[in-house]
């Protein structure tokens, strides 16, 4: 059976050895290119085509969930990690000095270690930009959720505008009244509507202060966060690790300060640098 190469991820020359196993439950290794070096292992090229892969994508999303947890340990073990990303809490800041990497995207596959090294070559002068700028920094994630109930009256609560029309509706008749109050229910919605964009404009700039970049992710479905209550914000950022404790602090600020508003902030980390490369291998 024909075999090819299974990229995971880029990283400074180190010749060390990996316990983890590969995605096809081989040996991970590297393969060299002056300071650089790949992280590899075998792989059948029939079962990692990229057509199979797609076809595994559509039909087998149990294989898809194994083979990325075990792309992602590997590189995790590349990159040094003493403790898993999650959950932050147990552990938030115990993965000093990680090792930089480039994580490659799932299903990057090589026909041979020659074209692995063409590869390190072509691009070398990306490889080593994007590892200068990920040096002494860690990539985290912040996920904000709502209870919109408690944060629908907080805003009925303080708002000029529903506290205006319920003042007018207060001098109506009480049969005219009744039909107002669809007034302020949707005044309601608009406000909190607006007040919401805000605080979360908000947020993710005072997070953003006690990082180097930032971004934001895809809104996941309660089906995916496995959450009762829905995901307002899904940040990530990319910080310094001197910054670490100031940014936990501003989000454990976050949490004290407007959970009575129905505000729940989680982070996650470090994780993967995937969402600071530059650039992608096409």
């Amino acid at each position: 059976m024909k075999q090819g190469l299974y990229l995971y991820c880029v990283r400074a020359k180190t010749n060390s050895k990996f316990s983890a196993e590969g995605i096809d439950r081989g040996q991970v290794f590297t393969v060299f290119f002056r300071d650089l070096e790949a992280v590899v292992s075998n792989v059948s090229l029939k079962e990692f085509s990229s057509k199979e892969i797609q076809n595994k994508a559509q039909e087998n999303l149990k294989w898809v969930k194994e083979k990325a947890q075990i792309h992602e340990q590997v590189i995790e073990e590349a990159m040094e990690f003493q403790f898993s990303p999650f959950p932050a809490e147990k552990n938030p800041f115990k993965n000093k000095r990680l090792k930089e990497a480039i994580p490659m995207k799932f299903g990057a596959i090589f026909n041979s270690e020659e074209k692995i090294k063409e590869m390190l070559k072509t691009y070398y002068l990306k490889f080593k930009e994007n590892l200068r700028n990920l040096s002494g920094k860690q990539e985290w994630s912040v996920k904000a959720y709502l209870n919109r109930q408690t944060f629908s009256n907080e805003v009925k609560r303080v708002s000029p505008v529903v506290l205006e029309k319920e003042k007018e509706i207060a001098l109506l008749p009480e049969g005219t009244a009744y039909f107002m109050q669809k007034q302020i229910d949707d005044a309601v919605l608009r406000e909190a509507d607006r007040a919401l964009e805000n605080y979360i404009d908000s947020f993710f700039r005072n997070l953003k202060e006690c990082a180097v970049a930032g971004t934001k992710g895809k809104i996941l479905e309660k089906e995916l966060t496995g959450k009762s209550l829905p995901m307002i914000l899904n940040a990530i950022f990319l910080i310094s690790e001197e910054k670490l404790k100031d940014f936990a602090r501003e989000i454990n600020k976050l949490n004290k300060e407007y959970k009575s508003k129905g505000f729940n902030f989680e982070y996650s980390g470090p994780w993967p640098p995937y969402n600071f490369i530059k650039w992608q291998i096409h």
